[in-house]
């Protein structure tokens, strides 16, 4: 069997970046400066890194960033002020909260606080209320990128079987949600399975698209693969600064479409949520 293919998201990430740019410079000529506002709370590293990504992607098509660092002591309420505030400011067009926040602190308060047309990461209650119902909004940047990472490889998904390992709220039950609606690149028949399975091997196996999203290294070994299907990692671990995958390296031996480890669905995170917050500016423009 010939080796499979890569599914380049930085590639991808890179031709999005392009045109959002076409797209920041047209509001600029609009008198409009397109701005993110991001929430980090405490100095958790890995949430520090992303946030740091960001920053830099924002940079690289023109729009502007906004900062809140608050500490990992915080109040609710001072939290909660930080989010009205950004509500508030209409140099602000999308809010990053970025997840997980520090121990006492309430998530779901904290996301129902941001006002839903400012959601850059499309997870806000009424923004997947619209996914469920499939009318057009902000939609969650994972699923929505690894959805577009599969179309621009032309890997088969209408009609065909999916199998996605992991329920949780940025991957797994969004992603199932996109997947499962009547529209291109989308239209397949997903189960949704995760570690408390029994036996999970025996339905990844029947899987023609696996999307790994467990967050447990190595989880999904290569006798698991349908020979020939599209595979994606979508799920990490860190063992100290190193970043580990939900795909056993032997995978690729088997698939016919893999993310690599490290350039895969991370670049199309971060692009369709720069994507989001030049959409919500043309909106509020």
């Amino acid at each position: 069997m010939s080796p499979a293919r890569l599914l380049d998201g930085e590639l991808l990430a890179a031709r999005i970046r392009s045109e959002l740019t076409d797209r920041v410079e047209q509001l600029r000529s609009n008198g409009v400066r397109v701005g993110l506002g991001t929430i980090l709370v405490g100095d958790d590293p890995s949430s520090a890194r992303y946030v740091a990504m960001k920053h830099d992607d924002c940079a690289a098509v023109g729009i502007a960033t906004i900062d809140a660092h608050p500490p990992a002591t915080v109040s609710q309420e001072d939290l909660l002020e930080v989010i009205a505030a950004y509500n508030a400011d209409p140099a602000v067009h999308a809010i990053l909260l970025q997840l997980p926040l520090p121990a006492g602190l309430d998530e779901e308060a904290a996301l129902l606080a941001i006002d839903p047309a400012k959601d850059a990461d499309g997870l806000h209650p009424v923004n997947l209320g619209k996914l469920v119902m499939g009318t057009p909004g902000p939609l969650p940047c994972t699923p929505a990128g690894i959805v577009e990472l599969l179309a621009a490889n032309d890997v088969p998904v209408e009609g065909r079987h999916v199998v996605i390992v992991g329920r949780g709220l940025t991957i797994g039950r969004p992603l199932a949600l996109l997947l499962a609606l009547k529209r291109p690149g989308c239209n397949a028949a997903v189960t949704v399975v995760h570690t408390g399975v029994e036996d999970l091997a025996s339905y990844v196996r029947t899987a023609d698209v696996v999307v790994a999203a467990a967050g447990t290294a190595g989880l999904v070994k290569a006798d698991w693969i349908k020979p020939g299907a599209a595979v994606v990692g979508a799920g990490t671990s860190f063992e100290g600064r190193k970043l580990l995958s939900d795909l056993d390296g032997d995978v690729a031996e088997v698939a016919g479409w893999i993310t690599p480890r490290i350039g895969g669905v991370g670049p199309m995170t971060r692009a369709l949520l720069l994507r989001n917050t030049v959409r919500a500016a043309e909106i509020a423009s």
